[in-house]
């Protein structure tokens, strides 16, 4: 069964979620440039709300085949996987509180015993990785809706999981202050916890999607971005920069570039392969989530106000996106985690109400 895990696949994406407290990029095997296709008249319009989680959404994941599914993580300790309807509204098979008019949950992937912290796809699209604060990973076929492996060996909180380019690894990051690499039978090849390691939280892990130059990215409460070679799991690089601890970072699809937010509310650009910061970009608000832009040149943010969306040439902001309303009756309502489908038109945007709400690009 997990040999469809090991064979050489096309590009994966980037997903982003929510901060602890509170992704894979778009690239191919042979990474395509990074070059600016933004029009600024492009707009993105709310297109849908969809239900079904009971929860903060924590991940959102879509798949590289541009296929009407996606699958999300929760604080209500599940995984859906939902069918994208777009437009006709339908019922939800799950008693969940039925179904919207962008798309309804098929199927609710239950197992972890507490949050679901983040949850990633397999390039072919047929499995799910999901990371929990009881300290495991969870592989889960997606036809059957069983989990196919337990990783275990965390001994707190799972943070953030990824899959490799090529499905064959498997990184994952703790509470427990170390960054793990495994393999897809569930064995642990190696632990970062050296003294080159994060001294608190690690929030974030992601793959570089450049094979060219493999390499781990982690972001962690200590306050730093730190690039790991893949190849020995040593450190290549400590970007340091950020005034707060960092809740998450993205790889540009192309793998050249890194971005990381957090606590100070400010997006810092970092350029990999030199070990250096570029730029900053201001949000003004807590940073939970960071996702670049498949098809264009468009970094976006989910802050504890908005949504906001920078041109990356430009270095403005091209659009800040807020939901029908700011609060509930017991919390307020913001963004947590946030994904691009892979064509770009289409951003899934998950929120502390439990609910996915779907924008899509006016053109």
């Amino acid at each position: 069964m997990l040999s469809r895990l090991a064979r050489p696949v096309l590009p994966i994406k980037v997903s982003s979620r929510t901060s602890p407290s509170r992704p894979a990029t778009a690239s191919a095997t042979e990474p395509s440039p990074f070059s600016p296709h933004s029009k600024m008249a492009d707009t993105l319009v709310l297109r849908g709300t969809m239900r079904g989680h009971f929860d903060v959404v924590t991940a959102i994941a879509a798949p590289i085949d541009n296929s009407d599914m996606i699958v999300s993580s929760s604080r209500d300790k599940s995984v859906l996987v939902w069918q994208l309807t777009k437009d006709a509204p339908a019922a939800a098979v799950d008693g969940s509180g039925g179904g919207s008019s962008y798309g309804v949950p098929r199927r609710r992937l239950t197992g972890h015993s507490h949050f679901v912290q983040d949850v990633v796809l397999s390039s072919d699209g047929q499995f799910a990785l999901s990371g929990s604060w009881d300290g495991d990973l969870r592989l889960w076929d997606l036809s059957t809706g069983v989990t196919t492996r337990r990783f275990t060996g965390h001994t707190k909180d799972v943070l953030s999981v990824a899959f490799s380019v090529d499905n064959r690894q498997i990184v994952s990051a703790s509470r427990d202050r170390t960054i793990k690499l495994w393999n897809t039978l569930g064995e642990c090849k190696y632990t970062i916890q050296d003294a080159d390691a994060h001294t608190n939280w690690v929030s974030c892990v992601r793959f570089s999607p450049n094979a060219l130059s493999p390499n781990i990215i982690s972001g962690s409460w200590d306050r730093t971005v730190k690039v790991w070679n893949l190849t020995n799991c040593k450190l290549r690089s400590t970007l340091a920069g950020h005034s707060g601890y960092v809740n998450t970072v993205a790889v540009s699809p192309d793998g050249s570039l890194c971005a990381s937010g957090g606590k100070d509310g400010v997006t810092l650009l970092w350029d990999l392969a030199e070990g250096k910061r570029l730029y900053s970009l201001d949000a003004g608000a807590i940073i939970h989530a960071l996702c670049f832009s498949p098809s264009r040149y468009w970094l976006c943010a989910a802050t504890q106000e908005s949504v906001k969306i920078w041109d990356l040439e430009s270095k403005s902001v091209v659009q800040d996106l807020k939901p029908e309303a700011t609060a509930t009756k017991n919390q307020m309502l913001y963004c947590t985690s946030l994904t691009w489908s892979a064509d770009g038109s289409t951003l899934f945007t998950g929120y502390t109400d439990g609910a996915i709400r779907v924008w899509e690009i006016r053109y």
